[in-house]
């Protein structure tokens, strides 16, 4: 009988859940994957480096397989959030901090120290973890791997594996199948096999993800990539084309009928790999008001970086000459500022009191923005920008935002800060589609707030930090420009409180109040309902 004291006062069990024997073999097996992995870092030479890297992947994605059936399959379907903040790895316990450390090592080591994976340089042959990885490569394209197809094929096995273990945890609901297969297929077919595939047919073509747009993919504008790109003929014209069209066409649609969700929770890759490798950490999201006001000043800050760089970008590679270039850089800053400010006069008029005390600050990046191209337009030389060389400057996007912010915090900080801190705090797509959903978009969800219990489940579960509960004990719809549609805040609810729902713009945004009996009068407010 154990003597330990316990201090709780839970009725839940405080210690860790057990797991079962046939969960520490699925470990065991999961681990021996992993560990061929770490044997090829430290530069172990195998007699057959196919073998091996489909025996180290297959015995990981075997692991996770096992563990997962017998972790959901042996309980009764429906809500799966027990325990979460009883397991060290889930409530920044110490597994959680080694494995948050182990992740952000492998994020500096991959973007910048990558010759400690084994890149080969100037012609020299991979070793290490990327060498393992070459007859995979050579397979889907006839080349060697790089550090990036290492982390793609990673990447794409983590998505598949979590996956399947997702969708055995919400197997009761229909929605979170069905989405959960959709990031599935798009990162293994757009993100991982097409771009190797487009490799074959042209290799001069520049890598192109087809469902990572502006700004995420913020290369597709660059110099190198854009001259890349037309000199491969119509295929990479038509490329360019399509990356504009979704910008300004597509996604709006989608945006207006769906709200975010049709990107962030059924496309994209990151969000892909937070819903599935990501879930066990959905409920480390700071749901505090500090964390919301700073999450407000961050990703719009992040967007007008983004705006700002890559105008820069496409602005350093201009002419000035009109006779030599139809689209001169004095032109390009013009239509820039006239798209921004009719953006910003006709969402004024048409949503300005929708925006309220907010219009003042979105007034201020407004400003901001226009500002900084001006300075940047009669400060601009034939190399510099902002008194700063072109060439670094267009580096800084990728440094700060796609390397430090998206990967080394965005998904090595996920034990610590939950699955979507990069999503939530400094995507500028998420704050793009945001800014759509929130004033020009039919989605919303909806709650019932006579059926709510106040058990909390909803609010535990969101990956956005959105106090769920607090809108859904007032029975207001939820139209948070962050909110990402994953749908497990109305999957856990146990009294169905919660709906997604694409319906029509009016009553959609219903901000309710307490109300006190002196304050009103009852039926007058009865007869206007």
């Amino acid at each position: 009988m154990s003597n330990k004291i316990n201090h709780s006062m839970s009725l839940a069990k405080p210690d860790a859940v057990d797991i079962s024997n046939k969960q520490k073999i699925a470990l065991a097996i999961g681990i021996i994957g992993l560990f061929i992995l770490v044997l090829a870092l430290f530069n172990t030479h195998f007699p057959n480096q196919g073998l091996f890297l489909t025996l180290s992947l297959g015995l990981i994605c075997t692991g996770i397989i096992i563990y997962s059936r017998e972790a959901y399959l042996t309980k009764l379907e429906g809500i799966k959030n027990d325990s979460v903040w009883f397991k060290s790895i889930s409530s920044r316990g110490i597994w959680g901090w080694i494995v948050g450390v182990i992740l952000t090592s492998f994020y500096i080591v991959l973007y910048f120290f990558p010759k400690y994976l084994g890149l080969g340089t100037d012609g020299a042959e991979n070793t290490g973890l990327i060498s393992l990885f070459d007859p995979l490569s050579q397979l889907l394209s006839g080349r060697n791997a790089s550090q990036w197809f290492v982390y793609g094929t990673l990447y794409t096995v983590a998505i598949l594996a979590f996956g399947y273990k997702f969708i055995l945890k919400y197997r009761h609901n229909r929605y979170q199948q069905i989405r959960t297969v959709s990031v599935m297929f798009f990162q293994l077919g757009f993100a991982f096999l097409i771009p190797e595939f487009m490799y074959v047919m042209n290799n001069d073509l520049p890598y192109y993800d087809l469902k990572s747009m502006w700004p995420l993919n913020y290369y597709i504008f660059d110099e190198w990539s854009v001259n890349g790109f037309l000199s491969t003929g119509n295929i990479g014209l038509a490329l360019i084309l399509f990356g504009i069209i979704t910008i300004f066409v597509i996604s709006p649609i989608l945006t207006y009928k769906f709200g975010k969700r049709w990107y962030c929770s059924w496309v994209c890759g990151c969000g892909g790999l937070a819903e599935t490798a990501g879930d066990s950490f959905r409920q480390l999201s700071s749901k505090k008001m500090s964390a919301w006001k700073l999450e407000r000043w961050l990703i719009h800050t992040v967007l007008v970086f983004s705006v700002v760089m890559t105008t820069a970008m496409i602005y350093t590679y201009l002419g000035y000459d009109k006779n030599e270039f139809w689209l001169t850089r004095g032109l390009f800053i013009a239509l820039v500022i006239g798209f921004l400010t009719l953006v910003f006069a006709g969402v004024m008029y048409f949503k300005g009191k929708e925006f309220g005390k907010d219009a003042k600050y979105g007034a201020i990046g407004f400003f901001v923005v226009i500002g900084l191209l001006l300075v940047m337009h009669f400060t601009g030389g034939t190399n510099n920008i902002f008194y700063i060389k072109a060439g670094a400057l267009r580096s800084a996007y990728g440094l700060y935002i796609g390397s430090i912010f998206s990967g080394v915090i965005g998904t090595g900080f996920y034990p610590i800060l939950g699955n979507r801190s990069w999503c939530r705090f400094g995507c500028p797509m998420a704050a793009i589609l945001g800014f759509q959903q929130r004033l020009f978009s039919k989605f919303r969800i909806t709650t019932n707030g006579g059926q709510c219990i106040s058990c909390g489940n909803c609010s535990n579960s969101c990956e956005m930090g959105i106090d769920v509960r607090h809108y859904a004990q007032k029975g207001e719809n939820i139209v948070r420009s962050s909110c990402v549609g994953c749908g497990i805040c109305a999957a856990v609810c146990p009294r169905g409180v919660l709906k997604l729902e694409n319906d029509s713009m009016e009553g959609r945004i219903n901000p309710t109040e307490i109300l006190l009996g002196n304050d009103v009068d009852l039926m007058d407010l009865v007869n206007k309902k």
